[in-house]
Parts: structure tokens; C-alpha cells; sequence
């Protein structure tokens, strides 16, 4: 069999998966790359560029009526305000009668989309890193979900002294580009994005922690806590509702990592426990890795 036929017969099962996937990812695309509403040559060839590597898609619902969409938008350079809106209107119009992925799949993957629209120019401007937290902020409910947590962290700590730095805006490069599809990009290669990749590591990092619910989840410590004993905590997480375990496993809900009272830490996680919590995250287990001093606070609340 053909590798090409192999392709067809292997989309005869992933059809739906697809479609829905490129939906979501295109609506983060056009908003990524419209933010500032100062779409550049760039960004307008990425567009171009995406929509060629979906061909493939274009006699299925809905790309028979949103590649042409999009063809006539970009051929003059401009995607004005009300083209942008069209394009959203009709992907959106598609993905709510879907009842193929829940809201939490389609939310992280037009977060994929954002980041690539953000990516589309090379370029990280402070207005899209701005948008980029006003989206996270809004959508708190993907706490735990990988790469949320990460992402959220990592925008904090960049922008609490109020200024975005060269070396900065690298590491966010860096980071975002673990989750765009190369191949379907016209601007960004894999030997830059690697390069950097090299050059600025963001290893583990902690969710800035909006609530924790106790009640039936699941607990591990790792580390030391200047607050209290491992037992203790073990006994006050069991007080409020919560179940404490020694490891990391498929049912641990929080990882709590003792710290020394600094919070801001997003670029050096380390230990077994948190690399066990990294990966079963990225292998889709809903787990938040939460400084102990986020945790003392709720606890505090608590009790």
C-alpha cells in the first residue's frame, strides 16, 4: 500500500478528530495573528500557508465554505476587522454543533492556534503578550491542563516588573514553539526554533493557583516545608477532605512543593516527583504542580 493511501485510509477513522482539531486552531490562529488589527505580509503568507497545508480538507464541511472564505480575505493583504469576524463566525458556527471534543480539548487546542497566530511573524509584541494573559485569566477553568499551568506561570513572572525584555520575549519563543505544527508554518523553521530551544530551557513550572478542592482529590508533598512536617500536612489535607499519598500517580489531583516561601520560581523546577507530575500531564492527567506558599494561603482561608 502506498504511503498516500495508507494517509486516506488512516483519515477514514480521524475525520472528525481532524476537522475539529483545524476548526479550533485556525479560530486561534486568526486571533493571534489580529490582536494589534496590523496584520502584516507575514502573517498574512502563515495564514496563506496554513490553509494550503488543510487542502486536504477543503471538499469536507465546514473548509468547503471557509478555505474560499479565506482565500478571498488574503489576497488583497488586508484582513480588516469585519473579514476577521466573518472567519471566527464561521468556525464557531461549526464547533458548536459539535459535540465531538469537550470544552476543555477545544479550548486548549485554539490555545495552540493563539500561540501560533502570536508566532505567525516571528514576532512577540507587548500588546499580544498582554492578550495573551487577558485570555488565560479568562479561562481559569483549564487550571491543571497541560500547558496551561505553564503558560500562566511563565507570563507572571515576565511581567511583574512591567517590562518584557529581548532575553524574555526568547524564552516565551522558545517555550510556544513546543506547541506549534512546524510544517505548517511559512515563517517559523525548526533549526531557529530548536536553537533557541537550546538556548533558554523552561523546565517544570508551577499553576498560579486560583482555588483548590479538597474534597476526594488526591495529594502529594515534595521538598521541604519551613511551615510544617510532611505529617502534619498530611493530617490537615486530610481534615478538609483531601487524600494524601506518598507518589505521584494516575490518581494524584496536587502536587504541593515545599519551596522556602518564594513563589517565583517558574524556570527551576526540579525532582523526580515533579518530572513524574510533568510527564503524566503532557500525557493528558489533570494534575496541578502548586507552591506550598499558594497552598498555605487557601489552607489558611480554610481553616
Amino acid at each position: 500500500m502506498s504511503k498516500e493511501k495508507e494517509i486516506s485510509e488512516y483519515r477514514k477513522f480521524t475525520g472528525p478528530a481532524e476537522l475539529h482539531k483545524a476548526i479550533n486552531t485556525l479560530r486561534g490562529i486568526v486571533a493571534g495573528i489580529t490582536t494589534d488589527y496590523n496584520i502584516s505580509d507575514d502573517e498574512v503568507n502563515e495564514l496563506s500557508h496554513w490553509c494550503v497545508s488543510h487542502a486536504h480538507l477543503a471538499e469536507k464541511h465546514p473548509f468547503s465554505e471557509l478555505l474560499p472564505l479565506i482565500e478571498s480575505i488574503y489576497q488583497d493583504g488586508v484582513i480588516t476587522p469585519e473579514e476577521k469576524n466573518d472567519i471566527v463566525w464561521l468556525c464557531n458556527n461549526f464547533v458548536s454543533d459539535s459535540d465531538y471534543y469537550d470544552i476543555v480539548t477545544s479550548s486548549l487546542q485554539f490555545l495552540s492556534g493563539l500561540i501560533h497566530g502570536i508566532m505567525a511573524d516571528g514576532e512577540i509584541s507587548d500588546q499580544e503578550i498582554l492578550m495573551l494573559k487577558s485570555w488565560i485569566n479568562s479561562n481559569s477553568f483549564l487550571t491543571g491542563c497541560y500547558p496551561f499551568d505553564e503558560i500562566e506561570s511563565l507570563l507572571l513572572t515576565i511581567l511583574q516588573d512591567g517590562k518584557v525584555t529581548d532575553d524574555e520575549r526568547n524564552i516565551l519563543k522558545a517555550f510556544f514553539s513546543n506547541f506549534i505544527d512546524l510544517k505548517t508554518s511559512y515563517n517559523l523553521n525548526s533549526p531557529e526554533m530548536e536553537s533557541l530551544k537550546n538556548q533558554y530551557s523552561v523546565a517544570g513550572i508551577c499553576s498560579i493557583c486560583q482555588e483548590i478542592d479538597f474534597e476526594g482529590n488526591t495529594f502529594c508533598f515534595t521538598g521541604q516545608s519551613e511551615r510544617a512536617t510532611r505529617n502534619e500536612i498530611s493530617e490537615i489535607i486530610r481534615s478538609l477532605g483531601g487524600i494524601f499519598g506518598s507518589n505521584v500517580t494516575k490518581k494524584t489531583r496536587y502536587l504541593i512543593v515545599g519551596n522556602a516561601g518564594n513563589p517565583c520560581w517558574a524556570f527551576s523546577c526540579y525532582g523526580r516527583k515533579i518530572e513524574d507530575a510533568i510527564s503524566r500531564r503532557k500525557s493528558g492527567q489533570t494534575l496541578s504542580i502548586i507552591n506550598e506558599v499558594d497552598f498555605w494561603d487557601i489552607v489558611d482561608d480554610l481553616i
